[in-house]
């Protein structure tokens, strides 16, 4: 929808900017960049449209207030804190 074009933008920017401001050196430092992206952006970005939760407190608040929508339950890695 048009309205989401933004967010959809603004998220994929994110990605470009991990992506053209780091020399990676092999295949290894990229995948752990993009690890530690994914991590960051899952774990301490509080986002708007989840009303300043982080995408991981959304889907544990989720999965508390109606486990049926969820086959599996979010858990930070190693292990489940659920």
């Amino acid at each position: 929808k048009p309205r989401t074009n933004g967010m959809v933008e603004r998220f994929n920017g994110r990605d470009a900017d991990v992506l053209t401001t780091h020399l990676f050196t092999n295949g290894e430092d990229l995948t752990q960049t993009l690890l530690r992206h994914v991590a960051l952006y899952n774990h301490q970005s509080p986002q708007s449209a989840l009303k300043s939760k982080t995408p991981l407190k959304a889907m544990k608040d989720c999965g508390a207030s109606h486990p049926h929508l969820l086959i599996k339950r979010p858990h930070d890695h190693p292990g489940s804190d659920i």
